[in-house]
Order: C-alpha cells, then sequence, then structure tokens
C-alpha cells in the first residue's frame, strides 16, 4: 500500500511490524487504520490500551460492575476521579470537532475480527501510570499540575477554530501533557518516555510474524527511537513506594497534634489544653464539612465528614474522605441508571456533581482536601496559643 507520515515499517527478526500513528479526534486516521488492516492483514493488531481501559471501551456494562465501596476503601477515588477528568477532557474536545474520541482504537478492534486477528493490548496499565508520574512529583508540583488542569477545563470553552484545526492533527491528551512538561519534566519522563518504552516492548514481544500496531501519533516517534534498545519491562511495571514526605504526614502530624494538646495542658494549664483541643476539632470539622458541601453532598454526609474528621486525621489508618464518601454512597444509592448516564454526564463538569458515581467520588476527595487544609490551619493556631 502507498505509505504516508503516519506508517513506519519496523522488524523484529523475522517479525514485520507496520507501525500506525494516530490522532484521537481525527476522521482520517480512522480510514487509515481501517485501510492498512484490511491491506496488511496481519496476524495480530496491537492497540494502545490496558486492559482497564479496554474493558471500559468495549464493555457498556463495565461501569455497572465497578465496586464503589471498594475504590473508596482502597483509596483510589482520586486516582478514578483523575481518569475521569482526563476523560471529560478529552469528550470536550471530541464534541468540538464532531469526533469521538478513540474512535481509530474501535476501529482497530473491529478490523481485527473482521479478519479473524489477535488483538493485543500493549499499553501499560493506566493505574500505575498515574501512580508513577504522582509519586514522582514534589509536594509543590503536585498542587501546580492541579492548578494548571482546573485552568485548561476552564479555557476549554475559549478554544479556536485554527486551534482545533491543529487538534485533529495531533493526540489532544499527549499534547496537553507535552506542554506540561515543559513545567513538570517528570511527567513527560512517567507518561510519555516510560510508556514509548513500554509500548515498544510489548509491540516487540506481540505473537505472529505480521503485525500492526495501531497507536498515538505522540508515541510512535518514541518507539522507533527505543525499538532495538534492551527494555526491563519490570521495572516499568513497579509501582514505587510513597515518599518519606507522605510517611512523615501520615504519622508525625497525628504525633504533633497530640503533642502540643499534652503540652498546652502541662504548660498553659488545663484552659489552654481545652482550648486547643477545641480549636482542632473546630478548624477540622469546618473545612470538612465545607468540602463536602463544595461536592454538594447530603446533609447526613456533611455532617459525617464534619464528625469524622477531627479523629480520622489523628489515625493514620483511616481518612474522612472514606467515611463521608461510604455515608454518600448509602445515602444516594446509585442506580443502573447512574452507570449509564456517566459517558453522557461526563460532557459537562455539571455532570460531575448531576452524577451519583462521580458525586460520591467527590465528595471523598473534597472532604479529604478541606481535612487536611483544617490540619494545616490549626497547627499555627495551637503553636500560637501554647506560646
Amino acid at each position: 500500500m502507498t505509505e504516508n507520515d503516519n506508517i513506519r515499517r519496523l522488524s523484529n527478526g523475522d517479525k514485520e511490524v507496520i507501525l500506525v500513528g494516530t490522532a484521537h479526534v481525527s476522521r482520517q486516521s480512522v480510514e487509515l487504520v481501517a485501510q492498512v488492516i484490511e491491506q496488511e492483514r496481519p496476524d495480530t493488531v496491537c492497540i494502545e490500551l490496558c486492559q482497564a481501559r479496554y474493558q471500559s471501551i468495549v464493555s457498556k456494562k463495565e461501569w455497572q460492575e465497578t465496586d464503589l465501596f471498594r475504590v473508596i476503601k482502597e483509596k483510589k477515588a482520586f486516582l478514578l476521579l483523575s481518569n475521569l477528568f482526563l476523560a471529560y477532557f478529552q469528550k470536550k474536545i471530541g464534541q468540538k470537532v464532531g469526533i469521538t474520541p478513540g474512535q481509530e482504537i474501535l476501529q482497530a478492534i473491529a478490523s481485527a475480527e473482521g479478519i479473524n486477528a489477535h488483538v493485543q493490548l500493549v499499553d501499560r496499565d493506566v493505574r500505575v501510570t498515574l501512580l508513577r508520574a504522582w509519586r514522582s512529583m514534589g509536594f509543590r508540583s503536585k498542587f501546580k499540575l492541579m492548578g494548571h488542569l482546573l485552568a485548561s477545563f476552564k479555557d476549554l470553552d475559549d478554544i479556536t477554530e485554527q486551534e482545533i484545526e491543529r487538534m485533529k492533527n495531533k493526540n489532544v491528551l499527549e499534547e496537553l501533557l507535552t506542554e506540561l512538561g515543559e513545567t513538570f519534566p517528570e511527567i513527560t519522563r512517567v507518561l510519555i518516555d516510560e510508556r514509548d518504552r513500554f509500548l515498544a516492548h510489548m509491540i516487540r514481544s506481540a505473537p505472529g510474524s505480521k503485525i500492526v500496531a495501531v497507536v498515538g501519533a505522540g508515541h510512535a516517534q518514541g518507539i522507533r527511537k527505543y525499538w532495538n534498545d534492551p527494555i526491563d519491562i519490570e521495572d516499568l511495571k513497579e509501582i514505587p513506594p510513597a515518599g518519606k514526605l507522605k510517611g512523615f504526614f501520615k504519622w508525625g502530624i497525628p504525633i504533633l497534634i497530640l503533642s502540643l494538646i499534652v503540652l498546652g495542658f502541662f504548660k498553659a494549664g488545663s484552659s489552654a489544653g481545652s482550648h486547643m483541643i477545641m480549636l482542632w476539632i473546630v478548624a477540622n470539622a469546618a473545612l470538612a464539612g465545607v468540602g463536602a458541601a463544595a461536592a454538594l453532598a447530603h446533609p447526613l454526609t456533611i455532617a459525617s465528614a464534619m464528625v469524622a474528621s477531627p479523629i480520622t486525621s489523628l489515625n493514620p489508618m483511616i481518612a474522612a474522605g472514606w467515611v463521608s464518601g461510604l455515608v454518600e454512597a448509602l445515602l444516594g444509592k446509585p442506580r443502573v441508571i447512574d452507570f449509564e448516564n456517566l459517558t453522557e454526564d461526563l460532557a459537562s463538569l455539571k455532570g460531575f456533581w448531576k452524577n451519583k458515581i462521580t458525586k460520591i467520588l467527590l465528595v471523598t476527595v473534597f472532604t479529604n482536601i478541606g481535612s487536611s487544609l483544617g490540619t494545616f490551619v490549626a497547627i499555627p493556631l495551637m503553636l500560637k496559643m501554647l506560646a
């Protein structure tokens, strides 16, 4: 077939690999994928998906099987919510250009099934990627990143026609990550460079003598760069341990708070000690309640957040958001229709508060943020009272 800039032929021993670089919001990419697979008739079609993302695309009932209680208990609410925000970003851009994001992946799957080719998932688990990215960043970088992402969401409605045309030729999400990478090099390393190496290894290892690999255009160049390099795949799958700073906050903050209260009683008297306890309770309860209220939680959920926060902040094993999220899930009781409408609700930020699934996640995350702020507000006030 006629070659173009989005198609590259690679080899690995007796294997022939046709690498197809695509854009997630391009009709031309959808047509190109169908054309390449039909004409090349490969043994295997590799697609840039992990198992979790594959299931969310091909199984309409996948969300209905999500165990929200387990997500909250395993402290994955923020991770899941991050995934949904990224999905919102791509969906919003897709609406502007009139294309469903990821349509080229669906076409690759359909075309592979049409010629009885094996479908091979070659991307790293998205949860591993996000955790590696998050844990590679410092405390200040994380807050700066959230500010950048929120600003990006706000600017979506201001995108010009010229920018939309330019986006049609690129992977929208990866373009965003590339721009962020100038400020956050650790993001580029984990989300782009590491995945380039992971994809290269997985494509090389795919079964069959002829392989078509459908990947985002932003990864095609990196895959070619690392194609002949030895790659430690196990190292790329490893989730790094939480940083020492997290360990300090987990155990050091409760110890510090209790020490301040004890010092208050012994150094400044029972009245000062009692005031410090009250200050701790009020600061934590108030801001945790504000966090839950910002997620439009049920009044009883807000109350549970306020009651739980002063206690859970002193217990490294439990978070206030865990309590409020579980209470909201029990009170809200997500229905099948909430799972079915999730994709539609993600079309707007308002939908995050409307849908009971995402609302529960927001309650969990916002309560934890409020509780953490309460801790940082209370400590300097307690120190001042002790002095």
